[in-house]
């Protein structure tokens, strides 16, 4: 007779999501340090490994190691730049041809020299379509905050990709763990601790951390006074900018709209900021600077983002309706200008009664990107 496996309890799913949660954690890692990984799927196992890190004798080794011709893997909005598209899906495949080595790869991944090198390819797209091995192979690359671009394997010759990565000394991840990840960690969000933190602009002011309890993504909440919790919230959804918030950065309205935002809750009598660790729309502070660097050539805001191979907005709005509902607020104003926020709040069960603006005057720097946000990205500026 068959044995009937035990019902799993709530705290042994929350075992294995988080185990799930910290092994895409470790392969990010190893992809940051230049080492390969094994993603798989119910398609079959590959290897990965960072193109932004690549160097000349690991292309030969990932033959060996795979044993097949490797491809190189760019998101669509990179692979649009160099003029390919994918053949499926949302990662162009392209073959390595012979004179591709690790500098030619790495600039397919980089687009600082792309108007240096205007002729650079022509790339020839591989035969085999993009499957979800690939896109998880790529996103893995934007959870270790590279550039989303990957020497990719053939599908290796093996039905147990975690054990061939065993053998390898390898990290093994399952491809929907990636996929699915800033999600998970989101859900998994608890508050860590709180303290008093008095600002110059609310002197009464309580700083809550919060963070997964795999010791994921920390991201952090100002109550603002005393709010009513009864009502609608004055809430604002900031993201964190180091340039903008810390140094004063002029490219942005990031330091006028997190300190505009505590002076309105303070006037308002309370509310709730908050500060999420999610750089640059989510692609980081290395790949913010870089889509900088793209600016000064010309390039708006979302030209820059899409040319590195990312969203527009690589943002989710998950994190901030967890950590309100563990806050207490069901209900919010929301301050804010983008419509996203009100739709990712919304979706995430958070009523928002009302959307408050929240715009500040252009400066010489900044006008420019306050007019791509408007006409490019829907926020309703005047």
């Amino acid at each position: 007779m068959a044995m009937v496996p035990p019902p799993t309890s709530d705290k042994d799913d929350k075992k294995l999501l988080d185990h799930k949660i910290v092994t895409v954690e470790r392969a990010a890692s190893d992809l940051r340090r230049g080492l390969a990984v094994v993603v798989s799927d119910e398609a079959g196992s590959i290897l990965v490994q960072s193109a932004e890190l690549l160097v000349d004798l690991w292309i030969e080794r990932f033959r060996s190691l795979s044993g097949g011709e490797p491809v190189v893997g760019l998101t669509k909005t990179r692979a649009n730049v160099l003029h390919v598209s994918p053949r499926s899906g949302h990662v162009a495949l392209i073959k390595i041809s012979r004179y591709m080595d690790s500098a030619v790869i790495q600039s397919m991944a980089d687009p600082a020299d792309d108007l240096m090198r205007p002729m650079l390819g022509p790339f020839q797209v591989a035969t085999r379509g993009a499957e979800a091995v690939h896109e998880a192979g790529l996103k893995l690359c934007k959870v270790a905050r590279l550039l989303p671009a990957a020497l990719l394997s053939t599908f290796l010759p093996t039905e147990d990709g975690a054990q061939w990565a065993r053998d390898k000394d390898l990290l093994h991840v399952r491809a929907d763990d990636v996929l699915n990840f800033d999600h998970s960690d989101a859900a998994g969000l608890r508050k860590v601790t709180s303290a008093k933190v008095p600002l110059s602009g609310s002197e009464k002011t309580t700083m809550v951390a919060f963070r997964p309890d795999d010791g994921g993504t920390e991201h952090f909440a100002l109550i603002i006074g005393d709010p009513n919790r009864h009502d609608p919230v004055l809430t604002r959804i900031h993201s964190e900018c180091f340039t903008g918030d810390l140094l004063g950065s002029l490219k942005c309205d990031c330091g006028e709209q997190l300190n505009g935002a505590i002076r309105h809750m303070q006037q308002a009598g309370g509310g709730v900021l908050l500060y999420l660790a999610q750089e640059g729309r989510g692609i980081g502070l290395i790949n913010k600077l870089r889509a900088y660097q793209l600016q000064d050539q010309g390039f708006d805001t979302v030209d820059a983002n899409e040319r590195l191979g990312f969203h527009s907005d690589e943002r989710i709005f998950e994190p901030a309706a967890h950590m309100l509902k563990i806050l207490g607020f069901s209900a919010v104003r929301l301050l804010t200008n983008n419509p996203l926020k009100v739709a990712g709040l919304e979706k995430c069960a958070i009523v928002v009664s009302e959307r408050v603006e929240h715009a500040f005057p252009a400066n010489a720097h900044n006008d420019h990107y306050l007019q791509t946000k408007k006409k490019r990205s829907g926020h309703l500026l005047s």
